[in-house]
């Protein structure tokens, strides 16, 4: 496909005017004449040089790669449509939908207001692509994790010190729950999808997911009550409410406790704390 230079600048330049910083997670600040986002907020939002996204938008840049646009169109908060868009503008073809790592602005207005409350966003496969400040102090950064290990499934059967963050009766229900989840993605995107790969992936490195495979089990869950093994506050006794975005295959996690409970306590120094 080719580049449509121009079509992408105005594109890009409208999408920008058209969000206010609130709308982002950001400040709105003093003495603010911009209408819309600045460049510079777009810029540090998407991971990438002032310059750079600069020059796209004056219609001067080289073409975007696959994973700048994919950074550009979640700092845009772009829906599916836009941000297909967005790729056959920069002349790439759109990712295939349902199993990505593009957030809807939905899911991220709904994250952005979450900052007192440990949640997280993650794909069908159990990587984390969003987390709040809590989130981060509750699970861990997820940002630190690549290749296979930022699934939690591939984790959950490769490293033993994920396990020792879960309460120890619930290991067994937790290995087929995964087991059973991958299963069914696996079912739903077929042969050759990243879901296929992570299975090969397991099969090759952990007897232990061999054996529960090898069950064939589905439709098995963990429930709402999760014990997590926090490192510094000992047992956490949590819900985990979860929130289905249909079109990307994302969950939003939110973790909370009985008000007045031992945990919720626990949870409002980690608030607090952090990290």
């Amino acid at each position: 496909m080719e580049m449509d230079r121009s079509g992408l600048a105005d594109f890009l330049r409208r999408c920008r005017e058209s969000l206010q910083p609130e709308d982002v997670g950001l400040p709105r600040g003093q003495r603010r004449r911009t209408a819309g986002l600045r460049r510079e907020e777009v810029a540090a939002l998407a991971h990438m040089s002032v310059d750079y996204y600069g020059r796209i938008e004056r219609r001067r840049g080289p073409q975007p790669s696959e994973s700048m646009v994919a950074s550009i169109a979640q700092a845009l908060h772009l829906a599916l449509d836009q941000r297909d868009h967005l790729y056959r503008l920069a002349g790439h073809h759109p990712p295939v939908r349902g199993a990505g790592e593009h957030l809807s602005p939905g899911m991220l207005r709904i994250l952005d207001r979450l900052d007192d409350t440990p949640a997280e966003v993650v794909t069908e496969l159990g990587e984390t692509l969003r987390q709040t400040r809590p989130g981060v102090a509750l699970l861990g950064d997820a940002s630190l994790r690549t290749g296979p290990a930022r699934s939690l499934g591939y984790r959950w059967f490769t490293d033993p010190a994920v396990r020792a963050r879960y309460h120890p009766d619930d290991h067994d229900l937790l290995g087929r729950a995964w087991a059973s989840g991958l299963r069914h993605v696996l079912a739903l995107r077929g042969p050759g999808s990243r879901a296929a790969q992570l299975t090969e992936d397991l099969l090759a490195s952990s007897p232990e997911f061999r054996r529960v495979w090898e069950l064939h089990e589905v439709g098995v869950h963990p429930g709402e009550r999760k014990r997590l093994v926090h490192p510094e506050l000992g047992l956490l006794e949590l819900q985990c409410q979860t929130l289905q975005d249909p079109h990307q295959g994302h969950s939003l996690l939110v973790y909370t406790a009985e008000p007045g409970s031992e945990t919720h306590g626990k949870l409002q120094l980690l608030a607090a704390v952090g990290t």
